[in-house]
């Protein structure tokens, strides 16, 4: 009977802590009912759970004790552990309980007790684990919807979590990054991972990475400390935001800034930063450097012929040429229109830059084919060498651009030519600039003056006109040749000023010889390149009307060069300045680039001998066939023939019996200024041996 009480209580015992996993509310109850029942082998027994209601009802266990005494007998024992109350079990129904059963009572309820103890820690432990598992859940969400790429990585770059914005922006999943180094998203030029931040984090840099696709992109990347509940560092957290969008447009506003558009070169500002910086390695090793000025030559005559874009063309094709003969290390740039710049440091000796300077000219040799045009350019180049001549890039620059002129010089406008700098040359470039400085002032001050050189009609000798020469008289210097500023004024764009002022004054002083009462003579006055726009008829127009004077008072020179610049532009000009009245005449004939297919289309008066060829006269058999054939295709043409710099009788005789038709020169007369050419046509001057003899 033990033994089968026994088995029973431990069966019973089984099946509490079944029903206390598994049951909740009043099935928990009911079962604790009837598993007390059952071990008490007690017709009557409940489980009374510490509601709050069953703890306000109940009596205190001494009380029911005593009840129980005086009436049906009953068993009662509440449920304990730590203090802490679980309930009370209670049995009757019996005639009465032995001591054995109080022992069976008082053992289920102290199991009862640790059972129900355990599983209300287990809940509490599961409620906290829920709590902890819906805000981590919840933090993970915050940490997905968020643009930024975050991921975190151990100390040895492997990923321990990866959100959705690095999804996004790698195109990897979690599943596919999670346990990976982070290395295998690095670009190639990103070769290491440990760095200081590793312990320090809030390190904010740019960096390169790479998509799951293989696409490289830029993202600004900052990276923070993970650290443990201790404080120390286990990690980092990695921010990532791709900045690509950003990096090209600053990338493209540097190249706008540092890079010729046309040619891809960098331009006088790049240029100017990288000879410095290899000034100052060449400082170090103590080596030479060079910088060289290059100018094409013939590059504004077929700019201005041919069109802008024929010409940009062009200069693409010399920029790869200057760039295929050079080495890496040599820097090349496009200064701005047609100058170019090498700087040279990696050499041993000064004199290589000379090697290097041919190189860069042979490359011109060859013809550049362009839209069916032939061209061919040449080069001139100035040559400044570091240490002697400067120690930064600014005045190497400016001495080798001073070279160049010298090289022009030296050259010829056609000549391709190399010069080295010296002093002299910058002392020659100081006086430029000091003329062309007074020159400037000139125009202003009142320092300007014309004389007139008379014209002689060979066959009765009479003065027929007069040709304005323009002269300087420098309140220093006094009169300054013209050799020295007019081609400066050409060269610097002063000369439309010159002309324009040169015009005025030869009119205004046409206007004093009308209204003195002298006879009607054609005053020239030269027109350059320059000046000889679609704005001169309209010009010339209104100076004539400004003054009085009929047309036939002037008399308009241009060069061969300026007709050679878009034809029938040049001949529309020429219409509308002959169609007022106003003759032009071709100077310095035979010098420049005259097609006879083009003269005959020409509506000129006067073709005009250069004096290059009739102070050879008539010594010289080459400057006599030159002029004879001049007087002969402008009689076949119908023009007038007039030879300039005749200073001897026996030029004036040969030119006499070509047919040349008027002559100017010092035989006759040197240039006069007003008042003397004035008194010279009163006269009609003429030296009577000169006339005679010829």
């Amino acid at each position: 009977m033990l033994a089968q009480t026994g088995s029973d209580f431990l069966t019973n015992s089984a099946a509490l802590c079944d029903a206390v996993l598994r049951l909740r509310g009043t099935a928990l109850t009911e079962e604790l009912g009837r598993i007390v029942r059952a071990v008490l082998n007690s017709p009557l027994g409940e489980y009374l759970p510490a509601d709050a209601a069953s703890l306000l009802l109940r009596p205190p266990l001494e009380a029911v004790q005593a009840a129980n005494d005086d009436a049906v007998p009953s068993l009662s024992q509440d449920i304990y552990f730590d203090q802490h109350y679980f309930g009370r079990f209670v049995v009757s129904g019996r005639a009465e309980y032995s001591e054995q059963d109080r022992q069976h009572l008082a053992s289920l309820a102290s199991l009862a007790a640790s059972v129900l103890q355990v599983h209300s820690v287990a809940q509490r432990t599961t409620h906290a684990y829920v709590q902890v598992e819906a805000q981590l859940q919840h933090q993970a969400q915050i940490l997905d919807q968020i643009h930024e790429s975050v991921l975190t990585m151990d100390m040895n770059g492997f990923i321990i979590s990866w959100n959705k914005g690095a999804e996004r922006l790698f195109g990897y999943t979690a599943v596919e990054a999670v346990g990976r180094n982070i290395l295998f998203l690095y670009d190639d030029e990103d070769i290491g991972f440990h760095d200081d931040f590793l312990e320090s984090g809030g390190r904010l840099m740019e960096v390169r990475r790479k998509k799951k696709n293989g696409e490289v992109f830029w993202a600004s990347l900052s990276l923070s400390p993970l650290c443990d509940i201790n404080d120390r560092s286990i990690g980092l957290i990695a921010y990532l935001t791709d900045i690509t969008e950003r990096k090209t447009a600053e990338e493209r506003i540097h190249h706008l800034a540092y890079y010729d558009a046309l040619t891809g070169l960098p331009n006088r500002t790049l240029l100017t930063k990288l000879v410095d910086q290899a000034l100052m390695v060449a400082q170090r090793n103590k080596a030479h450097g060079c910088v060289l000025f290059i100018d094409l030559n013939r590059f504004k005559l077929i700019n201005d012929t041919l069109g802008r874009n024929i010409g940009d063309a062009l200069l693409v094709e010399v920029a790869h040429r200057f760039r295929s003969v050079l080495r890496d290390q040599d820097l090349v740039a496009r200064l701005g229109g047609d100058e170019f710049a090498v700087g040279l440091f990696d050499i041993g000796q000064h004199f290589e830059a000379s090697m290097v300077a041919q190189k860069l000219l042979a490359t011109l040799n060859e013809p550049i084919l362009l839209d069916g045009h032939d061209l061919r350019v040449g080069g001139s180049i100035g040559i400044s060498v570091y240490p002697q001549d400067g120690a930064d890039a600014e005045t190497l620059l400016r001495l080798a651009d001073i070279a160049m002129y010298r090289a022009k010089q030296e050259g010829g406008a056609e000549g391709d030519h190399v010069a080295f700098y010296s002093q002299d040359m910058n002392q020659g470039m100081q006086e430029r600039m000091r003329i062309e400085t007074g020159l400037r002032n000139a125009l202003g001050n009142g320092e300007l003056l014309l004389h007139y050189q008379p014209k002689y009609s060979i066959p009765d000798g009479k003065i027929i006109g007069a040709e304005a020469l323009v002269r300087w008289r420098h309140p220093v210097r006094g009169l300054v040749p013209p050799s020295e500023f007019i081609p400066l004024a050409e060269a610097t764009g002063l000369v439309v000023q010159v002309g324009e002022w040169v015009l005025e004054t030869a009119c205004a002083q046409a206007q004093v010889w009308k209204d003195a009462g002298l006879p009607p003579i054609r005053l020239a006055v030269n027109v350059s390149a320059r000046e000889f726009t679609a704005a001169l008829p309209g010009r010339v127009s209104e100076t004539l009307k400004r003054y009085g004077l009929e047309p036939s008072w002037l008399e308009l020179e241009i060069t061969e060069s300026t007709l050679m610049h878009n034809i029938d532009r040049v001949i529309g000009i020429m219409d509308r300045i002959t169609a007022m009245g106003v003759t032009l005449s071709l100077d310095d004939f035979g010098t420049g680039y005259s097609s006879l297919s083009y003269l005959k289309r020409f509506p000129i008066d006067t073709l005009k001998i250069d004096r290059s060829f009739t102070i050879g006269i008539p010594e010289d058999t080459n400057d006599c066939a030159i002029a004879n054939t001049i007087i002969s295709i402008a009689q076949q043409l119908k023009h007038k023939v007039i030879a300039e710099g005749v200073e001897t009788v026996e030029q004036l005789a040969f030119l006499k019996n070509s047919g040349c038709d008027e002559v100017q020169g010092y035989l006759f007369s040197k240039p006069l200024e007003a008042d003397a050419f004035e008194r010279a046509l009163r006269e009609n001057w003429l030296p009577d041996s000169a006339y005679r003899a010829a």
